[in-house]
This record gives structure tokens, C-alpha cells and sequence, in this order.
């Protein structure tokens, strides 16, 4: 299961309202092959479930993980980060051994 902290659900909030999604969209969170350190998320809006997607929801935010991504991403905690050093969506995850400095990519 993933968590989604305060922020990172406004946020997801304003984008659907922004792009005008309607209540059929989803979070798609998945780990793919690539990044400094071998792994890398992505995060996008989806309104198609796949063969095999595990859905969660947490404080109203519907999230679809792929089968082999949830093996990667259990117990991780989505936030949302708008400081100086960048805005954007950051993944705390329990299962990273080791992370890169931008925080997008990691390994277990």
C-alpha cells in the first residue's frame, strides 16, 4: 500500500481540477529500468485499469500500482515538496537501499 501525505493530496486535487479530470481518473505510480541508481518512479493520471493493477486508496486519493511496481513500493509514502530546492512529488520508500541526490531514482 502506498500513503499520501496532506500535501501531496492537495496537490493531486488541483491537478485532476486543473486538467479537469473527472472522478473515473486514478493515480498510476510504477517503477521503471532507468536512473542513476538502476530504478526510477513515475507518476502519472489514468482513467484505464490493466491487467494485474492493485488499487489503494488513502484520504479520498485512488492509487493503481502495477503488480511488479507494488513488489518495489510497499509501505512507500508519497508527499509533495514545493520548497527552494524544487516542487514536486517525492517518494519515501522503506524497500530503497540506496537513493540518488534527486531523489528520483533508487535501488533495493
Amino acid at each position: 500500500m502506498i500513503t499520501v501525505t496532506d500535501k501531496a493530496k492537495d496537490r493531486i486535487e488541483e491537478i485532476m481540477k486543473n486538467e479537469q479530470y473527472d472522478s473515473s481518473y486514478f493515480v498510476r505510480v510504477a517503477v521503471e529500468s532507468g536512473g542513476c541508481s538502476g530504478l526510477s518512479y513515475k507518476l502519472n493520471f489514468d482513467n484505464e485499469e490493466k491487467k494485474g493493477d492493485q488499487f489503494f486508496e488513502d484520504k479520498g486519493v485512488k492509487i493503481c500500482l502495477d503488480i511488479k511496481s507494488f513488489l518495489y513500493l510497499a509501505g512507500t509514502e508519497l508527499d509533495y515538496s514545493d520548497g527552494l530546492t524544487g516542487k514536486g512529488f517525492e517518494f519515501h520508500n522503506p524497500n530503497a537501499s540506496r537513493t540518488c541526490a534527486c531523489g528520483e531514482s533508487f535501488s533495493v
